[in-house]
């Protein structure tokens, strides 16, 4: 089938689409699209799962129970398997060999085996923020200027077999696991979409140089960085893709649509460029540009957006009832009232 084909996707029971041979090679190499998900495309009789369909049958990952880290030589960080369980709200399981730890936001376990132990730290329990309590309210600190909590929870495993324990995102979206060892030991992310990672690694902050990225950037001045040789799963809303640019390559994104960046990557806010665009395109006044040589990730659903359209549909918003036919409902209200509304 050529490869300029159009393609369509299954996904969480929606269809997704249309979308090019590329975009899907891209989804199953960063393990946004698995083995089962389903495609069509024109000339097939049915709609078919990935690992039936020729053409991206051999870029599969290996079907195993937990995705091992490859041995970096000389990694500080824990090694630690993992697997990413689901499609459209999914979860990532960690399996810990005994004495291994993984980091984690408080308040994103989903569920852990007897021979989890759960520990609460100040700040981010990585070696380089130092020992003693100095150490530890400077983690600390850092993280509150990112808006998150002062603590994290740090769970090993103890005993003497492999233990496993599973983080959930907090909504719709995908999760990407990232090597910093093979990443350049140091990733940009936004403030919410840091889920967990390998004890080791060092989450810190990073903050924006430049006023307009600082003022516009929907981030703020502030991002998270994360530094090490460990792994780090990092949440999406939506679809997620990842890009490569190349040398001085730009490319123009929605600031809420990015979700991670490499460092060498070169971040500024850029105006739209016409008035009229920008008072009623509804794309806003600003794209975030990128610059490479890197690689960035990006999101399809920004939680933020999300958010708006909800608040923007509900009643306190300004929205209005749909689908909800009845005079009672439509002309007085008074089923509303008996809802307690």
């Amino acid at each position: 089938m050529s490869g300029s084909a159009e393609w369509y996707m299954a996904v969480g029971g929606h269809q997704v689409g249309p979308v090019s041979e590329a975009e899907i090679l891209a989804n199953l190499r960063n393990g946004s699209v698995d083995a089962e998900t389903l495609l069509f495309a024109t000339g097939m009789a049915n709609w078919t799962p990935v690992k039936d369909v020729p053409r991206f049958r051999d870029e599969l990952r290996p079907a195993a129970p937990a995705s091992a880290v490859p041995a970096v030589p000389g990694r500080r960080a824990h090694e630690i398997d993992f697997k990413i369980v689901g499609e459209d709200v999914q979860f990532v399981e960690v399996e810990l060999d005994p004495g291994e730890s993984v980091v984690a936001e408080a308040g994103v376990m989903m569920y852990m085996t007897a021979g989890i132990e759960m520990e609460t730290v100040f700040g981010d329990a990585s070696a380089s923020q130092g020992s003693g309590i100095v150490g530890a309210l400077l983690g600390a600190g850092k993280r509150l200027l990112t808006g998150e909590s002062l603590f994290m929870t740090v769970f090993t495993a103890r005993g003497g077999r492999k233990e496993r324990v599973a983080f959930a995102a907090p909504y719709s979206g995908r999760i990407v696991p990232v090597d910093l060892a093979r990443a350049g030991g140091e990733l940009i992310c936004q403030k919410d979409s840091f889920l967990c990672a390998a004890k080791g690694v060092s989450i810190g902050i990073a903050f924006q140089k430049r006023i307009g990225v600082g003022l516009f950037g929907g981030e703020g001045f502030i991002m998270q960085r994360l530094q090490g040789d460990g792994l780090v799963f990092v949440h999406a809303g939506g679809m997620l893709t990842s890009m490569d640019l190349g040398p001085g390559e730009t490319l123009r994104v929605d600031t809420g649509c990015l979700v991670a960046l490499q460092p060498s990557v070169g971040y500024d806010i850029q105006f739209v460029g016409k008035i009229k665009t920008a008072l009623f395109g509804g794309e806003g006044i600003f794209f975030a540009s990128l610059t490479g040589p890197g690689k960035v990730w990006l999101q399809s659903l920004p939680f933020s957006r999300l958010a708006d359209r909800i608040y923007k549909a509900a009643p306190q918003g300004g929205g209005q009832s749909r689908g909800e036919g009845s005079i009672l409902n439509t002309a007085f209200g008074l089923g509303r009232m008996v809802d307690g509304e």
